[in-house]
Parts: structure tokens; C-alpha cells; sequence
């Protein structure tokens, strides 16, 4: 694959996949499409193992967003395929997703904080125009504390985002940039997206309201 939002791909692709060889030219186009996602100059992708039982043809890819060296946020996306369809899918393909990041503490500290992390995604996929279908997902905080020799390292608390839906348009580059924007989002930088069927000029995101920047230059 491509180069994607500015940065090459890592370790020899910018994503792993299963069954790709013998797979149907419907997938293989799919897989082609998230090349041409145009994604922010913050993300980095790098290739993953593809999961072997979810489906007869995967493909997966990790992410992060890095800003000044540091990492905000990580993720992990792949795209599923079974020519034969999964009734829980309502369709052939599914885009799965995990998307992690530390939150500040005024954020995290909001009992609304779940329902916004979700809203981010359907936001975000309603921006860049990406149809979709049978959306679900999860929200989850994991808050830590920290004894002994790291005692002297502030609390902090963990949202993440497992969520699954299935491409309503065929335009899988869409759904790609889409997440893209979410690991941005969660990681506390300013909303902002391609157009939905233009260049990838940046434009804000309507309605999203970002977390403040979080994490701070780490003291050794």
C-alpha cells in the first residue's frame, strides 16, 4: 500500500491481511481502497496480524497518532469479509475498531463522557460521508493509581473505544479517514476532516467538541 497521510508505510505495508492471495477481487479492491485514504500528518500507520477466525478474509492495520515524538492515542482497525454474508453484519463486509487514549482529568471526571466517546464516531463517519449500517460498540474507562517506585506519577484514566459497523457505500477509504479522525479527536487535538467527497483540504468537524490537549512532556 501507499503512503498514507504523509507517512510511509511501516515494516513493508501499511497493513496485514488473511486469505488475501486467493481472495475475492471484491476484497482486494476493498483492501486497494484504504490505500487511497487521505488521513492527518499526526497519524502513523503500521501493518498487524489479521485475525483467522472472524472471517474468511481479513485485513488489519494499527495506528497512532504521534505529535512532537510523543504517541496521543493508538488503535487498531481491520476489515472483515465472508462472501456469504453474516446475518449479524447485514451484509458481507465489517470495519472492527479500537481506539485508546489517556484522558484529563476534568474530561474524564464527565458522567456524559461515554456518550460523547461514541458520538465522536458517528460523527466523524457522518463527515466524511462513509455509510454505514448496524453500528455497536462499547465505551470503556479504566482509571489507574500508582504505588511505590511509581507513586510519584500523577492518576490517570483510559477511555477506549471497541467498535463494529458495517460499509454501507463501498467506499472504504471513507471509513479508513473516518477512524483516523476518532484516534485525533480522542487524542485531544483539534476536530478536523477531509470534506466528505473532496481533497484532503481540512475542514472542521460540525457539532464535534474536542477533549483538551492531554498529555504532557513526561518528567524523567
Amino acid at each position: 500500500m501507499a503512503a498514507v497521510g504523509g507517512h510511509p508505510a511501516q515494516g513493508g505495508g501499511a497493513g496485514g491481511g488473511t486469505g488475501r492471495e486467493a481472495a475475492p477481487s471484491e476484497f482486494r479492491a476493498a483492501v486497494e481502497a484504504l490505500s487511497e485514504a487521505r488521513l492527518r500528518p499526526e497519524l502513523v500507520l503500521s501493518p498487524a496480524p489479521a485475525p483467522r477466525r472472524l472471517a474468511p478474509h481479513a485485513f488489519a492495520l494499527t495506528a497512532a497518532v504521534e505529535v512532537d515524538g510523543e504517541e496521543l492515542a493508538d488503535g487498531r482497525l481491520v476489515l472483515l469479509h465472508d462472501p456469504a454474508g453474516q446475518e449479524a453484519w447485514n451484509g458481507d463486509f465489517r470495519v472492527v475498531t479500537m481506539t485508546r487514549a489517556e484522558l484529563e482529568p476534568e474530561m474524564a471526571g464527565d458522567p456524559m463522557i461515554s456518550e460523547v466517546g461514541w458520538a465522536w464516531l458517528l460523527d466523524a463517519l457522518q463527515a466524511h460521508g462513509a455509510g454505514y449500517a448496524e453500528p455497536s460498540g462499547t465505551v470503556s474507562l479504566s482509571a489507574s493509581q500508582y504505588f511505590g517506585g511509581l507513586a510519584d506519577r500523577a492518576s490517570s484514566t483510559e477511555i477506549e473505544i471497541r467498535a463494529s459497523w458495517t460499509p454501507a457505500d463501498g467506499r472504504f477509504e471513507r471509513h479508513l479517514a473516518a477512524w483516523g479522525d476518532l484516534l485525533c479527536i480522542s487524542a485531544g487535538l483539534p476536530p478536523a476532516s477531509p470534506a466528505p467527497h473532496g481533497p484532503a483540504d481540512v475542514t472542521s468537524l460540525g457539532g464535534v467538541v474536542p477533549m483538551p490537549a492531554r498529555r504532557r512532556p513526561r518528567s524523567h
